[in-house]
């Protein structure tokens, strides 16, 4: 039938390029009359068998040409050629629809599918068109394709611009948040029902309506970003909608576009910035509350008696009052449902950081000074000669520093239990750090990847989150409680001891006052820190009371005052009164590692050894040791001359004391 119908068409002046044109355009009237998809199809099928320009013989290029029509238009007259007459209106159509796809083809993607069909198959034919061919520069494929999604982007804007006006009447959300959420939704819609099509003839297409859509709402969100200046109930709602719209876009880009090209297309978005101006208002937050914190460490430490919690938990109260508060504040930050960067972190970890410092010169503030609870120490004198008892009880009578007079009223010297629970309550204090850190480092990773698709490297997140973050406070803690433990030594030997240990030890000579009689006094003490102390700090504290022990011996040896006497025979009983002292703190494997307590103990073997020998030997040795000190060395007994010129102060020989007298001019001791 059609073979006899093309029989006829030489006669009628119909060419293929006519048969197929007409036939399309009753076939698409057809279809906008009943709606049709299949109609459509066969429209569609019609219009892709029109000959293109340089597929029609000359004849028929001629007889075409002839053919034309005028219409009027908005512009008057107009002539339009054959194919114009019937593809420019089909055009029209497609141009229509596609210009606002999201509500013309809403239904699915199969009938924008055909309309975009419809759209290049004529647009392709009409552009060989003479009047149209002679256009400048006429829009590629591509960029009609970017023309269609810029206005139908535009339009369905414009429709969630009004949804959200209604809705926000009834919801308590800002309304810029209510914006970023719904255009979110219709982002995630428009990606999987109509960008599959658009991208089939666009490789990019994805790219263009995500930088669009970008552009459009970061119109509406500058004025606000512009207005912030607090973390307001608004800023907490918008910042977190609309940085995440930012993300979801930018994904957009990064996944749709050809390899290469998202770049270019991510250089021109005008970035909200939201990290940015979020973070500054954070900022402005973190230094309010870490002043609050500050503030409550003054109040707490001023309020702490030092009494322990429990009988369990050992430490004071004002410790755990600053970590309530410390930790309040971080549930509070990470609360913050805002966009933050690493440097508010940083600034949160330098704030509770300084605020545990500041507890820690607190703790050291109530401290005494050394000085006030270490007497004097005597002036160095030589021998005089006189019998060893009188002149004991005559020094005695004479002494002007007694017990009475050094414990004034004036010095505030802590009691051991209260020492015990500083220690404790520093303890506490260092070793809740690290669980802080760990939570802190922990809930910040899971945030930090929460709210940013740019995921951080490696290096950025761990630089972030380092494990040093509150090592101030650790130096800190560390140096104050190694201060306490040496404070708490020293009040126990030169205060709490003094009259038995500093003025009674080795008195009126070294085999009638021997330091086994400290021992039960000192084991008095040494039970009640084990029993106070928290078991981590036990060596710590006992090592501080070991090195105050071996001062004080020190101290009696080569600084005890006139009523003092030592010689040469006394170096076997003070070895034998040190290895006592050493067992003591060693206490048969219970105590301190017998290697801390001989490095501790070397110090004074030394001293001790000096007094071995002969008041000759250490005077010969005294006058080559002055000589070698001038060339930074040592006489040959490996002392330095002012140990050995105290040594000689505290021997009961005329040797020595005129020795001391001719080359030192030292004074004799007090009669």
């Amino acid at each position: 039938m059609l073979e006899l119908f093309k029989s006829t068409w030489r006669i009628l002046g119909i060419t293929e390029t006519i048969h197929y044109t007409c036939y399309a355009w009753v076939l698409f009237r057809q279809f906008i009359i009943t709606g049709e998809q299949d109609i459509l199809q066969h429209a569609i099928y019609q219009l892709k068998r029109i000959p293109l320009k340089e597929q029609r013989g000359p004849q028929e290029r001629l007889h075409l040409k002839s053919l034309t029509c005028s219409i009027q238009s908005e512009k008057g007259f107009q002539e339009l050629t054959f194919l114009q007459s019937f593809l420019l209106p089909i055009k029209k159509w497609a141009d229509t629809r596609l210009s606002d796809y999201h509500l013309h083809f809403s239904e699915g993607s199969k009938t924008m599918e055909n309309g975009l069909v419809v759209a290049m198959v004529a647009r392709r034919l009409l552009l060989e068109e003479p009047e149209l061919a002679m256009q400048a520069a006429p829009l590629t494929d591509t960029e009609q394709i970017e023309k269609y999604v810029s206005s139908s982007i535009k339009h369905a804007f414009a429709r969630i611009i009004e949804d959200v006006e209604t809705l926000v009447d009834s919801t308590n959300e800002h309304p810029l948040a209510l914006l970023a959420e719904e255009t979110r939704k219709f982002l995630k819609k428009d990606t999987t029902m109509h960008l599959p099509i658009l991208t089939q003839r666009h490789p990019n297409a994805g790219a263009v309506l995500a930088s669009l859509i970008h552009k459009l709402y970061g119109i509406k969100l500058k004025p606000f970003l512009d207005s912030a200046e607090h973390l307001t109930e608004d800023v907490v709602s918008v910042f977190p909608a609309a940085d995440s719209l930012e993300q979801n876009l930018i994904s957009v880009i990064t996944s749709t576009c050809e390899e290469g090209s998202a770049d270019s297309y991510l250089k021109k978005l005008n970035l909200y910035k939201i990290e940015i101006v979020s973070g500054t208002l954070v900022l402005r937050w973190v230094n309010s509350q870490l002043a609050r914190i500050s503030a409550w460490v003054e109040r707490v430490i001023q309020q702490e008696n030092w009494a322990p919690v429990s009988a369990q938990q050992r430490h004071g109260s004002s410790i755990v009052e600053v970590y309530r508060i410390v930790e309040e504040t971080v549930d509070q930050f990470f609360a913050l449902k805002v966009p933050m960067r690493p440097g508010e972190l940083s600034s949160l970890f330098r704030g509770i950081d300084n605020a545990f410092q500041v507890y820690t010169r607190h703790v050291l503030d109530c401290l005494a000074d050394k000085e006030d609870i270490i007497p004097p120490v005597p002036p160095l004198t030589r021998y005089r000669k006189e019998s060893g008892i009188k002149a004991f009880v005559k020094k005695e009578l004479t002494d002007s520093r007694l017990p009475d007079v050094r414990k004034s009223t004036d010095v505030n010297v802590l009691t051991t239990p209260t020492l015990c629970v500083q220690l404790n309550t520093l303890f506490y204090a260092i070793s809740q750090l690290n669980i802080l850190e760990d939570s802190i480092s922990g809930r910040w990773t899971k945030k930090y990847h929460a709210h940013s698709t740019k995921r951080p490297t490696e290096d950025n997140l761990r630089n972030s989150i380092q494990k040093d973050s509150f090592d101030g406070s650790r130096k800190d803690i560390n140096a104050a409680i190694d201060q306490i433990c040496e404070f708490a030594g020293t009040k126990t030997i030169f205060w709490d001891l003094r009259e038995v240990f500093i003025d009674g030890l080795y008195k009126p000579s070294v085999h009638q006052s021997r330091l086994e009689t400290l021992i039960d006094p000192l084991d008095v003490v040494l039970n009640q820190l084990c029993d106070l102390i928290v078991e981590p700090l036990r060596d710590r504290v006992v090592t501080g009371l070991l090195q105050a022990s071996l001062d004080g011996l020190i101290r009696v040896i080569l600084d005890g005052g006139p009523s003092r006497l030592f010689t040469p025979a006394d170096a076997k009983l003070l070895e034998e009164d040190l290895e006592v002292l050493k067992e003591f703190f060693i206490s048969g494997g219970d105590g301190l590692p017998r290697g801390v307590v001989e490095n501790q103990v070397a110090r004074i073997r030394q001293i001790i050894k000096l007094q071995s020998y002969e008041s000759r030997e250490l005077i010969e040795d005294l006058k080559s040791a002055s000589e070698m000190e001038m060339q930074g060395g040592m006489g040959r007994l490996g002392a330095d001359a002012k140990t050995l010129i105290r040594i000689l102060c505290h021997r009961s020989d005329s040797e020595a004391s005129q020795f001391l007298k001719k080359q030192y001019k030292i004074p004799k001791s007090a009669s």
